[in-house]
């Protein structure tokens, strides 16, 4: 408990770690902890069951909590909504979502570089008399300044609500874009006149006047005016009239901030989005400040219960969470979210269905999580994510600054970096992975299997369905074709896999398959084989919200023996203690083989792990175009290459890409699968620590013994020497 609060965790979350028994911070909690607690964005990377989860949901929860209780007692964002309401500045909620906007509301910058977001001030002006402000160029880039309505778009000048003035030298409004005065730039100051009496606008140039540039009519006079700007890859800040002018304006005009009250009217935006009707600085009911996205509804279940294990001494205020996933009903969703939420995990489809109805508001999030980032890149949510990204404030209504999170199995990723590289805030890195390995922890070993070499699958009465990808062929047993092969290979892996079971005695194990067609063909298998020996369930895509949660609680408590699944289902899930795990297929992707045997050997709890490896190619269900299920009632057994479904699966390949990833040679046992203990630790118990407590030393103690006898020895005789010469000297 201690060591966590001397990161800065409050007492309450520290005494709910130390209740779930975790006694010291892990070493990526060590880094990422005080680093969120700070302020900044972070990219963290480390051996799976590392911590990672605990790393971001402890702070992201202490500074949801806290941000709440200056709420309730009147510090935080109402402060600084009450400043808006009394200074003049630029509107904290009226603005583009790539609009970053300093707390003061006297700079903004956007560093969208395809797209203008714009931004209005958070009071305007109507009536008659003279106004006037100040517009400085702070840095390079685009930029358009003016005066609009609130009916204006926030794009300044493109419709006939508002009024411009650009850097190119062109005024602006209904899309009419003009000469006028001339360009402007990087420390240019503009000064923008609105004269309401004889209805005109003009600008100045570093106190230079431009003339006369738009002139309203008296319906458009009757309008309140706001001062506004749009900006693209630049930024500007802005002088309302709170300090002096670096060039006054012409006799007759006054600073809008000067303006008689009764000539003053707030933002309607600032004010029903920025305060609720009671005026306490509270952000809408359904605008979280925390959005954590998890690839899987396993993954985003799993952070949801540690989010709630961590917050349970948390009163006073009570943080809220939800979990939105799909196949619940989205109305239930809606509900919780009606009547106010904290903090919301969930999986990226349904999130977007909510944000994009309108139920789910980012215009309070403080803190933006990508859990297992390459896994949701890999699944083609890049785009989602900068569209959720971009509709988020960069500075918070209470000033402070959007922090993004992002966990990988790999920083190096390229996908990764690149992301990190287009959104982040000079995000911190850490990576305690570095290059991926497989942890000591984990004992892996390949099984070749030889159709050519191992004839069993010609006399099997019994055995596996196959994926029917040789439907159509001629695979008997005696036709040596490659197809016929490639059947065998489906055949024996099912009966490697009973063999593996029953010699090792699983009563515990992962298996993984490249399918879901697969997995449940093996289900099916493993079930006829009868009896709790083989007990399983199946956790994959196709099956439903409720029974995949339920397979899910079976396997964790230990009331069936094997879960079946895919890459995708069983990313990030955390079973403490699993003793093993089988790789029925190698994966495509090398990193994925760390990721998948990385489900054991968790917790230092020793785990092995078992490929079955095809010595020949397998021809397979591929995920493309015409088959987005994978075979699952497909017909098409053509190669993707001649419009068909399917690919050669080349094993021995992908396992050489392995163990050059990894530079590492993979032990092969035989077909038998009797594991050779001696090779690794023969007093290890797979799912239970090491309980070798002196064998791993005992030869380095034997080979070091001469040595430390040989030192004894000469430190004897120096003492001796020491003795005789003290004695003489005396």
């Amino acid at each position: 408990m201690a060591a966590f609060e001397e990161m800065g965790v409050l007492p309450e979350i520290a005494k709910a770690v130390e209740d779930m028994e975790w006694m010291l911070p892990t070493d990526v909690q060590a880094e990422a902890i005080p680093l969120i607690l700070g302020g900044g964005d972070v990219l963290m990377a480390a051996e799976t069951g590392s911590g990672k989860t605990g790393a971001f949901c402890l702070p992201i929860l202490q500074i949801v909590w806290e941000t709440l209780k200056d709420i309730e007692s009147g510090k935080g964002r109402k402060s600084t909504q009450v400043q808006q309401s009394l200074n003049w500045g630029l509107s904290l909620f009226d603005r583009g979502k790539a609009l970053a906007i300093t707390p003061d509301g006297l700079r903004c910058q956007s560093r969208e570089q395809r797209e203008w977001h714009g931004c209005r001030a958070n009071k305007g002006v109507h009536g008659n008399g003279k106004f006037f402000y100040e517009a400085i160029v702070t840095d390079e880039g685009l930029c358009r300044v003016g005066w609009s309505t609130s009916q204006a778009s926030l794009d300044l000048g493109t419709d006939k609500f508002g009024y411009g003035f650009g850097g190119t030298g062109k005024k602006s409004n209904a899309k009419q874009f003009d000469d006028y005065g001339e360009p402007f730039g990087m420390h240019d100051v503009i000064g923008c006149l609105l004269d309401l009496t004889i209805g005109e606008i003009r600008y100045l140039k570093n106190g230079t006047d431009l003339g006369r540039a738009f002139t309203l009519n008296e319906q458009q006079k009757s309008q309140t005016f706001f001062p506004a700007v749009v900006l693209k890859n630049a930024e500007m800040s802005f002088n309302f009239g709170a300090q002096p002018f670096k060039h006054p304006p012409p006799s007759g005009y006054i600073a809008v901030s000067a303006a008689p009250k009764d000539l003053i009217k707030l933002n309607p935006v600032n004010c029903s989005q920025g305060q609720t009707s009671e005026g306490n600085g509270k952000p809408t009911s359904n605008a979280p400040q925390a959005i954590i996205i998890e690839p899987s509804r396993e993954l985003a279940e799993q952070t949801f219960q540690q989010l709630q294990k961590f917050k349970v001494n948390l009163k006073d205020p009570k943080v809220k969470e939800l979990l939105v996933i799909g196949g619940v009903n989205i109305k239930e969703q809606i509900s919780i979210l009606n009547s106010g939420v904290d903090i919301v995990v969930g999986t990226p489809g349904r999130l977007e269905d909510l944000v994009q109805s309108g139920y789910l508001s980012l215009t309070h999030c403080r803190f933006f999580v990508l859990d297992e980032a390459d896994g949701l890149l890999k699944q083609g949510y890049s785009e989602m994510i900068d569209r959720l990204y971009n509709q988020m404030p960069k500075i918070t209504s209470d000033g402070n600054r959007l922090q993004m999170i992002v966990c990988s199995a790999t920083l190096h990723d390229f996908d990764v970096k690149k992301m990190a590289g287009r959104l982040m805030h000079f995000p911190t890195w850490v990576d305690l992975k570095g290059e991926d390995a497989v942890p000591d922890t984990v004992h892996h070993v390949v099984v070749m299997v030889d159709p050519q070499k191992d004839k069993l699958w010609q006399n099997l009465r019994c055995h596996i369905q196959t994926d029917g990808v040789h439907s159509r062929d001629d695979v008997r047993p005696g036709n040596n074709t490659a197809e016929t092969l490639s059947e065998a290979i489906k055949i024996l892996k099912g009966e490697y896999c009973v063999r593996a079971i029953k010699e090792l005695k699983m009563d515990r194990a992962l298996l993984f398959c490249r399918t879901k067609l697969d997995c449940d063909n093996l289900e099916r298998y493993l079930k006829q084989m009868g009896g709790s020996q083989f007990s399983c369930v199946c956790l994959h895509g196709d099956r439903k919200p409720a029974e995949r949660k339920s397979n899910l609680e079976k396997f964790k408590k230990q009331e069936v023996k094997f879960l079946i699944c895919t890459d995708v289902a069983a990313r990030g899930l955390d079973i403490t203690g699993l003793p093993f795990m089988i790789n029925i297929t190698l994966p495509d992707e090398k990193s994925n083989y760390v990721h998948r045997i990385g489900r054991v050997g968790r917790a230092e709890r020793m785990g092995l792990a078992i490929s079955l490896v095809s010595s020949v190619p397998e021809k397979v269900w591929y995920h493309g175009e015409w088959c987005p299920s994978r075979g699952r009632n497909c017909t098409n057994t053509r190669l993707t290459t001649e419009g068909g479904c399917c690919v050669w699966y080349n094993e021995p390949r992908y396992l050489g890409e392995i163990e050059e990833h990894l530079n590492v040679t993979i032990q092969q046992i035989e077909p038998d699968i009797k594991v050779p203990m001696n090779e690794f630790d023969g007093k290890v118990i797979y799912g239970q620590k090491n309980l070798n407590t002196g064998s791993g030393y005992q030869g380095h103690t034997q080979q070091m013994a001469p040595s430390v006898n040989e030192l004894a020895t000469l430190e004897s005789k120096a003492q001796l020497t020491y003795l005789k010469r003290h004695t003489k000297v005396c």
